[in-house]
């Protein structure tokens, strides 16, 4: 990270206000060196909630929005609105090249619209995806896309989402060829539709990619890090994120009314409360936060609504990342390898 980049902060977004955003870029700038910010929102609010962080005033500037975005609002509503909002104001700063990233923890909606209208997809990408990590029970997480921003694709579309999955898994992974697989109703080849189909035969053989295509993968296998990029449109991805994120907690309240059935179940707890306390880690949602629009011109990072200033940390670390590793050029780069090969 060059002490020249600065990224772009909606500081006004999110549900738990201004003071949980600001302590987590507080966070965020002692965790990277040279880190410079745009602080966006209300001016007066933001240089007081800089008292309580010394450290970040020197980092940051304040870029004033009379306008917030909130989660009520239509993308539409939002749109007609960018240039008065933190939301909109954060995305333009990039379209300007005055920031290399903009992260927001506000309206998902709004800020996929307003982020496809202002930075555009990058050349040779038909649509971009949204992309988020998700843990397993590897080594390392798994990067999932799309997980919304495109009920229907094609197969084209899928190359392109893996070809960008792969190369965000190279940056926030950091691993050298990533293992990537279809989400698909089986693993045999003959399964799916003919979109995922073709998808996969182009994928197999395109070895001078900088990925290993690995096959299909079943949904009941999504966590068991077998895999490192997991691909599919944003109808089946958004709906088997949920059920991931349902079923978490899910077990986490069985284990909360278990270990409270009776005396002896709290006895068991604070035998067992280390284990408990590194499920809780591993599963928490502010440790992976940080989802990204893959294939603009430009970086864009969603981050929880309701992330802690953890949370908040861990998306612009995201955005870091993929602003050192230099993303977009990346993509592009693998992009255009994979279709001089299969002209």
């Amino acid at each position: 990270m060059t002490s020249s980049a600065r990224i772009a902060v909606d500081a006004m977004g999110g549900d738990e206000g201004l003071a949980v955003m600001l302590a987590g870029v507080a966070r965020a700038r002692r965790r990277f060196d040279g880190m410079r910010f745009l602080l966006v929102g209300d001016e007066a609010a933001i240089r007081e909630g800089l008292k309580n962080h010394p450290n970040l005033t020197a980092a940051s500037e304040i870029v004033h929005a009379p306008d917030v975005i909130s989660a009520s609002d239509k993308p539409s509503q939002a749109i007609r609105r960018a240039k008065t909002t933190s939301m909109g104001i954060a995305i333009d700063l990039v379209k300007k090249g005055e920031a290399a990233a903009a992260v927001s923890s506000g309206n998902t909606g709004a800020l996929m619209a307003m982020s496809k209208l202002a930075l555009r997809t990058m050349p040779g990408i038909d649509r971009p995806a949204l992309a988020a990590r998700m843990p397993t029970l590897g080594d390392n997480d798994v990067v999932m896309l799309d997980l919304g921003a495109n009920t229907e694709v094609d197969s084209r579309n899928l190359i392109q989402f893996a070809v960008m999955g792969a190369a965000y898994a190279r940056t926030v992974l950091d691993l050298p060829s990533p293992r990537v697989a279809l989400l698909n109703i089986g693993t045999e080849e003959m399964k799916g539709t003919e979109s995922i189909r073709d998808a996969a035969a182009k994928l197999r053989a395109a070895k001078h990619l900088p990925l290993t295509f690995t096959g299909f993968i079943e949904g009941n296998s999504l966590s068991r890090g077998d895999v490192d990029v997991i691909v599919c449109d944003g109808f089946s991805g958004n709906i088997a994120l949920k059920t991931i994120e349902g079923t978490a907690r899910f077990v986490a309240d069985l284990l909360k009314r278990a270990f409270s059935s009776s005396t002896r179940s709290k006895i068991g707890f604070l035998i067992s409360r280390p284990a408990t306390e590194l499920l809780k880690h591993h599963l928490d949602p502010n440790i992976h936060n940080g989802a990204v629009f893959l294939g603009l011109n430009g970086i864009v990072v969603k981050s929880h609504g309701s992330a802690t200033e953890i949370g908040v940390e861990t998306a612009i670390g995201v955005a870091a990342k993929m602003v050192r590793d230099d993303l977009t050029r990346r993509i592009s780069e693998d992009l255009g390898n994979f279709e001089a090969q299969a002209a």
